[in-house]
Protein backbone atom coordinates (compact mmCIF):
# COMPACT_ATOMS: atom_id res chain seq x y z
CA UNK A 1 0.00 0.00 0.00
CA UNK A 2 1.35 3.77 -0.79
CA UNK A 3 2.41 4.69 2.67
CA UNK A 4 1.96 8.47 1.74
CA UNK A 5 0.51 11.25 -0.23
CA UNK A 6 1.57 14.96 0.19
CA UNK A 7 1.23 15.70 3.79
CA UNK A 8 -0.70 13.09 4.70
CA UNK A 9 0.77 9.65 5.97
CA UNK A 10 -2.10 6.73 4.98
CA UNK A 11 -2.74 4.33 7.67
CA UNK A 12 -5.24 1.63 6.48
CA UNK A 13 -8.44 1.99 3.79
CA UNK A 14 -11.63 2.72 5.35
CA UNK A 15 -13.38 1.78 2.06
CA UNK A 16 -13.19 1.02 -1.73
CA UNK A 17 -15.28 2.55 -4.01
CA UNK A 18 -15.91 2.34 -8.17
CA UNK A 19 -13.76 5.63 -8.48
CA UNK A 20 -10.64 5.27 -5.41
CA UNK A 21 -10.43 4.50 -2.12
CA UNK A 22 -11.26 6.59 1.26
CA UNK A 23 -7.77 5.99 3.70
CA UNK A 24 -7.89 6.92 7.39
CA UNK A 25 -4.44 9.77 7.19
CA UNK A 26 -2.68 11.38 9.63
CA UNK A 27 -2.44 15.30 8.73
CA UNK A 28 1.78 15.73 9.26
CA UNK A 29 1.57 18.86 9.74
CA UNK A 30 -1.40 19.85 12.11
CA UNK A 31 -1.17 15.96 13.67
CA UNK A 32 -5.11 15.30 13.50
CA UNK A 33 -6.24 12.14 11.68
CA UNK A 34 -8.43 12.58 8.75
CA UNK A 35 -10.27 10.81 6.06
CA UNK A 36 -8.41 10.79 2.16
CA UNK A 37 -10.60 9.80 -0.80
CA UNK A 38 -8.09 9.07 -3.18
CA UNK A 39 -9.32 8.68 -6.93
CA UNK A 40 -7.70 5.88 -9.05
CA UNK A 41 -5.84 7.08 -11.53
CA UNK A 42 -7.57 4.73 -14.55
CA UNK A 43 -10.68 5.75 -13.69
CA UNK A 44 -9.75 9.49 -14.26
CA UNK A 45 -8.43 8.51 -18.01
CA UNK A 46 -11.65 6.25 -18.57
CA UNK A 47 -13.35 7.07 -21.42
CA UNK A 48 -16.74 6.57 -20.10
CA UNK A 49 -17.01 7.79 -16.35
CA UNK A 50 -13.52 9.80 -16.36
CA UNK A 51 -15.48 12.70 -17.01
CA UNK A 52 -17.72 12.29 -14.63
CA UNK A 53 -15.81 10.88 -11.67
CA UNK A 54 -13.61 14.45 -12.47
CA UNK A 55 -16.64 16.27 -12.04
CA UNK A 56 -17.41 15.16 -9.01
CA UNK A 57 -14.45 15.64 -7.21
CA UNK A 58 -14.38 19.06 -8.96
CA UNK A 59 -17.94 19.40 -6.77
CA UNK A 60 -16.14 18.59 -3.46
CA UNK A 61 -12.90 20.53 -4.16
CA UNK A 62 -15.09 23.67 -4.65
CA UNK A 63 -16.79 22.86 -1.18
CA UNK A 64 -13.88 22.51 0.81
CA UNK A 65 -14.18 25.30 3.80
CA UNK A 66 -17.92 26.08 2.83
CA UNK A 67 -19.76 23.49 4.40
CA UNK A 68 -19.74 24.67 8.08
CA UNK A 69 -22.47 22.53 10.04
CA UNK A 70 -22.71 20.86 13.03
CA UNK A 71 -24.24 17.19 10.95
CA UNK A 72 -22.03 17.82 7.64
CA UNK A 73 -18.63 16.27 7.22
CA UNK A 74 -16.20 19.11 6.43
CA UNK A 75 -14.06 18.82 3.14
CA UNK A 76 -11.08 20.53 4.57
CA UNK A 77 -8.68 20.09 1.16
CA UNK A 78 -9.05 19.01 -2.23
CA UNK A 79 -5.97 18.78 -4.63
CA UNK A 80 -6.28 17.81 -8.66
CA UNK A 81 -4.19 16.67 -11.02
CA UNK A 82 -3.95 14.82 -14.77
CA UNK A 83 -3.51 11.57 -13.48
CA UNK A 84 -4.78 12.25 -9.98
CA UNK A 85 -6.30 13.91 -7.07
CA UNK A 86 -7.40 13.95 -3.38
CA UNK A 87 -9.96 15.02 -0.87
CA UNK A 88 -9.16 15.62 2.47
CA UNK A 89 -12.43 15.38 4.90
CA UNK A 90 -13.28 15.13 8.47
CA UNK A 91 -12.65 11.60 9.74
CA UNK A 92 -15.80 10.02 12.03
CA UNK A 93 -14.70 7.39 13.63
CA UNK A 94 -18.49 5.51 14.01
CA UNK A 95 -19.31 4.39 10.08
CA UNK A 96 -21.93 5.14 8.24
CA UNK A 97 -26.10 4.13 8.99
CA UNK A 98 -25.89 1.27 6.56
CA UNK A 99 -25.58 -1.36 9.46
CA UNK A 100 -28.60 -0.13 11.08
CA UNK A 101 -31.02 -1.06 7.81
CA UNK A 102 -31.03 -4.96 8.64
CA UNK A 103 -34.13 -5.99 10.41
CA UNK A 104 -32.16 -7.85 12.75
CA UNK A 105 -30.25 -4.76 13.89
CA UNK A 106 -32.68 -1.26 13.56
CA UNK A 107 -32.26 1.59 15.57
CA UNK A 108 -35.31 1.92 18.21
CA UNK A 109 -37.68 4.45 16.57
CA UNK A 110 -36.92 7.43 19.05
CA UNK A 111 -33.22 7.24 17.37
CA UNK A 112 -33.92 7.44 14.31
CA UNK A 113 -36.38 10.54 14.59
CA UNK A 114 -33.35 11.91 16.20
CA UNK A 115 -31.08 11.27 13.39
CA UNK A 116 -33.58 12.20 10.58
CA UNK A 117 -34.00 15.40 12.14
CA UNK A 118 -30.52 16.23 12.30
CA UNK A 119 -30.38 15.29 8.98
CA UNK A 120 -32.98 17.64 7.76
CA UNK A 121 -31.15 20.41 9.88
CA UNK A 122 -28.17 19.26 7.79
CA UNK A 123 -29.47 19.10 4.27
CA UNK A 124 -31.34 22.48 4.85
CA UNK A 125 -28.74 24.55 5.35
CA UNK A 126 -26.84 22.75 2.41
CA UNK A 127 -29.85 23.77 0.34
CA UNK A 128 -29.72 27.22 1.54
CA UNK A 129 -26.13 27.30 0.30
CA UNK A 130 -27.25 26.22 -3.26
CA UNK A 131 -26.98 22.67 -3.05
CA UNK A 132 -28.97 19.59 -3.69
CA UNK A 133 -26.99 16.23 -2.37
CA UNK A 134 -28.10 13.89 -5.09
CA UNK A 135 -27.42 11.27 -3.45
CA UNK A 136 -28.30 10.81 0.21
CA UNK A 137 -28.16 7.12 1.45
CA UNK A 138 -27.06 5.14 4.20
CA UNK A 139 -23.95 5.07 3.54
CA UNK A 140 -23.53 8.49 3.25
CA UNK A 141 -24.62 9.04 6.68
CA UNK A 142 -21.91 8.73 9.30
CA UNK A 143 -21.89 8.33 12.90
CA UNK A 144 -20.16 10.21 15.29
CA UNK A 145 -21.82 8.18 18.30
CA UNK A 146 -24.96 7.66 19.35
CA UNK A 147 -27.51 9.44 16.95
CA UNK A 148 -24.88 12.08 16.03
CA UNK A 149 -24.70 11.93 12.85
CA UNK A 150 -22.77 13.92 9.24
CA UNK A 151 -23.98 13.67 6.07
CA UNK A 152 -21.58 13.15 3.45
CA UNK A 153 -20.44 12.82 0.03
CA UNK A 154 -21.30 15.93 -1.70
CA UNK A 155 -19.58 14.16 -5.07
CA UNK A 156 -22.85 14.01 -6.75
CA UNK A 157 -24.24 17.83 -5.59
CA UNK A 158 -26.33 19.73 -8.06
CA UNK A 159 -24.63 23.13 -7.33
CA UNK A 160 -26.73 26.20 -8.53
CA UNK A 161 -23.48 28.30 -8.07
CA UNK A 162 -21.86 26.87 -10.89
CA UNK A 163 -23.25 25.51 -14.04
CA UNK A 164 -24.82 22.18 -13.99
CA UNK A 165 -26.40 19.34 -16.27
CA UNK A 166 -29.48 18.06 -14.43
CA UNK A 167 -30.43 15.10 -16.77
CA UNK A 168 -27.28 13.14 -16.23
CA UNK A 169 -28.68 10.67 -14.12
CA UNK A 170 -26.30 10.46 -11.17
CA UNK A 171 -27.25 9.16 -7.15
CA UNK A 172 -27.79 5.22 -6.44
CA UNK A 173 -31.13 4.10 -7.86
CA UNK A 174 -33.29 2.46 -4.80
CA UNK A 175 -32.54 5.89 -3.50
CA UNK A 176 -33.74 8.01 -6.36
CA UNK A 177 -37.05 10.71 -5.92
CA UNK A 178 -39.32 9.99 -9.32
CA UNK A 179 -38.12 13.37 -10.64
CA UNK A 180 -34.67 12.25 -10.46
CA UNK A 181 -35.18 9.25 -12.44
CA UNK A 182 -37.31 11.27 -15.12
CA UNK A 183 -34.49 14.19 -16.05
CA UNK A 184 -36.49 16.82 -14.04
CA UNK A 185 -35.33 20.19 -12.88
CA UNK A 186 -33.89 19.15 -8.65
CA UNK A 187 -34.84 20.97 -5.84
CA UNK A 188 -34.58 20.30 -2.07
CA UNK A 189 -37.97 18.63 -2.37
CA UNK A 190 -35.61 15.52 -4.69
CA UNK A 191 -33.44 15.27 -1.38
CA UNK A 192 -36.46 14.81 0.68
CA UNK A 193 -37.69 12.40 -0.88
CA UNK A 194 -34.22 10.33 -0.93
CA UNK A 195 -34.23 11.08 2.66
CA UNK A 196 -37.55 10.01 3.19
CA UNK A 197 -36.07 6.34 2.03
CA UNK A 198 -33.62 6.37 4.05
CA UNK A 199 -35.79 6.81 6.92
CA UNK A 200 -38.25 4.08 5.74
CA UNK A 201 -35.24 1.81 5.56
CA UNK A 202 -34.21 2.42 8.93
CA UNK A 203 -37.32 2.24 10.33
CA UNK A 204 -38.99 -0.80 8.63
CA UNK A 205 -35.79 -2.55 7.68
CA UNK A 206 -36.14 -2.75 3.90
CA UNK A 207 -36.62 -0.18 1.26
CA UNK A 208 -39.95 1.04 -0.16
CA UNK A 209 -39.36 -0.12 -3.76
CA UNK A 210 -37.00 -3.16 -4.55
CA UNK A 211 -37.26 -4.99 -8.16
CA UNK A 212 -34.96 -7.54 -9.98
CA UNK A 213 -34.57 -5.10 -12.95
CA UNK A 214 -33.57 -1.20 -13.12
CA UNK A 215 -36.58 -0.50 -15.16
CA UNK A 216 -38.82 -2.25 -13.04
CA UNK A 217 -37.35 -0.30 -10.05
CA UNK A 218 -37.82 3.15 -11.75
CA UNK A 219 -41.41 1.96 -12.59
CA UNK A 220 -42.34 1.24 -9.05
CA UNK A 221 -40.65 4.64 -7.87
CA UNK A 222 -42.74 6.21 -10.20
CA UNK A 223 -45.68 4.47 -10.06
CA UNK A 224 -46.47 2.77 -7.09
CA UNK A 225 -47.41 4.10 -3.10
CA UNK A 226 -45.05 2.19 -0.79
CA UNK A 227 -46.65 0.29 2.38
CA UNK A 228 -46.87 2.53 5.24
CA UNK A 229 -43.69 1.52 7.54
CA UNK A 230 -45.72 0.39 10.46
CA UNK A 231 -47.24 -2.37 8.80
CA UNK A 232 -43.43 -4.04 8.59
CA UNK A 233 -42.55 -2.88 11.95
CA UNK A 234 -45.92 -2.84 14.12
CA UNK A 235 -44.07 -1.90 16.88
CA UNK A 236 -43.61 1.71 15.53
CA UNK A 237 -45.60 4.88 16.13
CA UNK A 238 -48.46 4.79 13.91
CA UNK A 239 -47.95 9.14 14.00
CA UNK A 240 -44.69 8.00 11.66
CA UNK A 241 -46.85 6.86 8.86
CA UNK A 242 -48.08 9.84 7.34
CA UNK A 243 -45.00 11.96 8.06
CA UNK A 244 -42.89 9.21 6.12
CA UNK A 245 -45.34 8.82 2.95
CA UNK A 246 -45.83 12.82 2.34
CA UNK A 247 -42.04 12.57 2.02
CA UNK A 248 -42.62 9.81 -0.56
CA UNK A 249 -44.90 11.65 -2.04
CA UNK A 250 -44.67 11.41 -6.00
CA UNK A 251 -44.97 14.83 -6.67
CA UNK A 252 -42.28 17.19 -5.41
CA UNK A 253 -45.25 19.60 -4.91
CA UNK A 254 -47.20 17.44 -2.30
CA UNK A 255 -43.79 16.43 0.00
CA UNK A 256 -43.19 19.00 2.94
CA UNK A 257 -42.80 23.11 1.69
CA UNK A 258 -39.19 23.28 3.26
CA UNK A 259 -37.05 21.19 5.64
CA UNK A 260 -38.53 22.84 8.51
CA UNK A 261 -41.53 22.11 8.12
CA UNK A 262 -40.17 18.00 7.79
CA UNK A 263 -38.07 18.92 11.00
CA UNK A 264 -41.13 20.06 12.77
CA UNK A 265 -43.29 17.24 12.29
CA UNK A 266 -40.39 14.47 12.81
CA UNK A 267 -39.99 16.23 16.20
CA UNK A 268 -43.37 15.97 17.62
CA UNK A 269 -43.90 12.34 16.09
CA UNK A 270 -40.26 12.13 18.26
CA UNK A 271 -42.38 13.90 21.57
CA UNK A 272 -45.04 11.72 21.03
CA UNK A 273 -43.01 8.31 21.08
CA UNK A 274 -40.75 9.73 24.41
CA UNK A 275 -44.19 10.90 26.11
CA UNK A 276 -46.14 7.96 25.22
CA UNK A 277 -43.16 5.60 26.45
CA UNK A 278 -43.87 3.22 29.48
CA UNK A 279 -41.89 4.34 32.40
CA UNK A 280 -39.96 1.00 34.26
CA UNK A 281 -41.37 -0.16 37.72
CA UNK A 282 -37.72 0.04 38.67
CA UNK A 283 -37.10 4.47 37.50
CA UNK A 284 -41.14 4.90 39.37
CA UNK A 285 -39.62 2.73 42.53
CA UNK A 286 -36.48 4.72 42.29
CA UNK A 287 -38.15 8.41 42.14
CA UNK A 288 -40.68 7.04 45.05
CA UNK A 289 -37.76 6.48 47.20
CA UNK A 290 -36.22 9.56 46.90
CA UNK A 291 -39.14 11.63 47.99
CA UNK A 292 -39.39 13.62 51.27
CA UNK A 293 -43.27 12.80 50.94
CA UNK A 294 -42.56 8.88 51.31
CA UNK A 295 -39.36 9.11 53.78
CA UNK A 296 -41.44 7.06 56.41
CA UNK A 297 -42.51 4.63 54.19
CA UNK A 298 -40.70 1.23 53.94
CA UNK A 299 -39.04 -0.46 50.71
CA UNK A 300 -42.18 -2.61 50.43
CA UNK A 301 -44.90 0.04 50.71
CA UNK A 302 -42.99 1.75 48.29
CA UNK A 303 -43.76 -0.47 45.65
CA UNK A 304 -47.29 -0.21 46.61
CA UNK A 305 -47.30 2.77 45.33
CA UNK A 306 -45.77 2.44 42.57
CA UNK A 307 -48.93 -0.22 41.37
CA UNK A 308 -51.29 2.19 42.79
CA UNK A 309 -49.61 4.92 40.49
CA UNK A 310 -50.13 5.74 36.50
CA UNK A 311 -46.54 7.99 35.31
CA UNK A 312 -47.10 10.33 32.19
CA UNK A 313 -44.46 12.33 30.35
CA UNK A 314 -46.19 15.89 29.50
CA UNK A 315 -44.33 18.44 27.07
CA UNK A 316 -43.79 22.22 28.28
CA UNK A 317 -46.76 24.32 28.44
CA UNK A 318 -49.36 21.11 28.92
CA UNK A 319 -52.39 21.46 31.15
CA UNK A 320 -51.66 19.16 33.97
CA UNK A 321 -55.41 20.18 36.13
CA UNK A 322 -57.50 23.37 35.34
CA UNK A 323 -59.42 25.47 37.68
CA UNK A 324 -63.23 23.77 37.96
CA UNK A 325 -62.98 20.69 36.41
CA UNK A 326 -63.83 17.89 38.37
CA UNK A 327 -61.31 15.56 39.40
CA UNK A 328 -60.41 12.81 42.59
CA UNK A 329 -57.07 12.23 41.21
CA UNK A 330 -53.65 13.25 43.16
CA UNK A 331 -50.43 13.89 41.59
CA UNK A 332 -46.79 13.82 42.19
CA UNK A 333 -44.47 15.64 40.51
CA UNK A 334 -41.48 13.00 39.75
CA UNK A 335 -39.48 15.43 37.58
CA UNK A 336 -39.28 18.84 36.14
CA UNK A 337 -41.68 21.92 37.43
CA UNK A 338 -44.86 23.38 36.74
CA UNK A 339 -46.70 26.57 37.91
CA UNK A 340 -50.19 26.91 39.76
CA UNK A 341 -52.42 29.51 38.79
CA UNK A 342 -55.91 30.75 40.13
CA UNK A 343 -57.89 33.23 37.42
CA UNK A 344 -54.57 33.84 35.53
CA UNK A 345 -52.93 35.02 38.83
CA UNK A 346 -49.46 33.01 39.62
CA UNK A 347 -50.19 31.10 43.17
CA UNK A 348 -46.98 29.09 43.11
CA UNK A 349 -44.35 27.14 41.63
CA UNK A 350 -43.63 23.54 42.02
CA UNK A 351 -40.71 21.25 41.79
CA UNK A 352 -39.63 17.86 41.47
CA UNK A 353 -40.77 15.62 44.60
CA UNK A 354 -43.73 18.12 45.25
CA UNK A 355 -47.80 16.90 45.05
CA UNK A 356 -50.85 18.99 44.24
CA UNK A 357 -54.47 17.86 43.54
CA UNK A 358 -54.35 16.78 47.16
CA UNK A 359 -57.58 18.22 48.42
CA UNK A 360 -59.36 15.19 46.11
CA UNK A 361 -57.55 12.46 48.20
CA UNK A 362 -58.59 14.64 51.30
CA UNK A 363 -62.27 15.06 50.60
CA UNK A 364 -62.54 11.34 49.27
CA UNK A 365 -64.25 11.34 45.73
CA UNK A 366 -64.31 13.95 42.68
CA UNK A 367 -64.01 17.81 43.42
CA UNK A 368 -63.76 20.80 41.36
CA UNK A 369 -59.95 21.75 41.23
CA UNK A 370 -59.28 24.47 42.74
CA UNK A 371 -56.34 26.00 40.53
CA UNK A 372 -54.61 25.43 36.93
CA UNK A 373 -51.79 23.35 36.84
CA UNK A 374 -49.44 23.83 33.83
CA UNK A 375 -45.82 22.56 33.06
CA UNK A 376 -43.34 25.23 32.86
CA UNK A 377 -40.57 22.25 31.26
CA UNK A 378 -40.75 18.43 30.26
CA UNK A 379 -42.43 17.22 33.20
CA UNK A 380 -42.62 13.15 34.32
CA UNK A 381 -45.87 12.79 37.00
CA UNK A 382 -47.38 10.48 38.94
CA UNK A 383 -51.19 9.84 39.56
CA UNK A 384 -52.95 8.54 42.40
CA UNK A 385 -56.82 8.05 42.21
CA UNK A 386 -58.32 7.16 45.34
CA UNK A 387 -59.43 3.98 44.18
CA UNK A 388 -56.15 2.52 43.55
CA UNK A 389 -54.79 4.02 46.91
CA UNK A 390 -57.64 2.76 48.90
CA UNK A 391 -56.55 -0.71 47.65
CA UNK A 392 -53.32 -0.62 49.68
CA UNK A 393 -52.43 -2.01 52.99
CA UNK A 394 -54.18 -0.01 55.89
CA UNK A 395 -49.95 1.00 57.39
CA UNK A 396 -49.27 2.50 53.72
CA UNK A 397 -52.39 4.43 53.13
CA UNK A 398 -52.10 5.90 56.88
CA UNK A 399 -47.98 6.35 56.33
CA UNK A 400 -49.18 8.09 52.63
CA UNK A 401 -51.38 10.44 54.93
CA UNK A 402 -48.81 10.90 56.97
CA UNK A 403 -46.40 12.16 54.33
CA UNK A 404 -49.33 14.04 52.84
CA UNK A 405 -50.33 16.04 56.23
CA UNK A 406 -46.57 17.00 56.81
CA UNK A 407 -46.68 18.51 53.14
CA UNK A 408 -49.62 20.64 53.73
CA UNK A 409 -48.12 22.02 57.47
CA UNK A 410 -45.22 22.82 55.53
CA UNK A 411 -47.12 24.30 52.63
CA UNK A 412 -49.35 26.57 55.05
CA UNK A 413 -46.27 27.30 57.20
CA UNK A 414 -45.27 29.00 53.90
CA UNK A 415 -48.45 30.85 52.96
CA UNK A 416 -48.67 32.11 56.74
CA UNK A 417 -44.67 33.70 56.07
CA UNK A 418 -45.44 35.64 52.45
CA UNK A 419 -48.71 36.97 53.54
CA UNK A 420 -47.01 38.42 56.58
CA UNK A 421 -44.06 39.52 54.40
CA UNK A 422 -46.90 41.56 52.00
CA UNK A 423 -48.54 43.26 54.84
Amino acid sequence: MQTRIGKYELKKVLGEGASGKVYLALDTYAGAEVALKVIDSQVLHDSEVGELTRGQFMNEAMLAGKLAHPHIVSILEAVMGEDSGYVAMEYVPGGNLARFTKPEGLLPPEDVIQIGFKSCSALDYAFRQGIVHRDIKPANILVVEGTNIKVADFGAALLKTVESIQDLLIGTPSYMSPEQITGAPLTQHSDMYTMGVVLYELLAGQRPFTASSLTALFQKIAEEDPVPPSVLRPSLPSKLDPVILRVLSKRPEDRYPTWADLALDIAQVGKLSVYQREVPDSDKFNVLRKSELFEQINDAQIWELVHASRWSRLPRGSAVLREDEPGQSLFLLAQGEVKVTKRGRLLNVLKSGECFGEMAYIQGGAVPRQATVQSMTDVLIAEFDNAALGRMSDRCQLQFARGLLRTLVERLALANVRISQSG
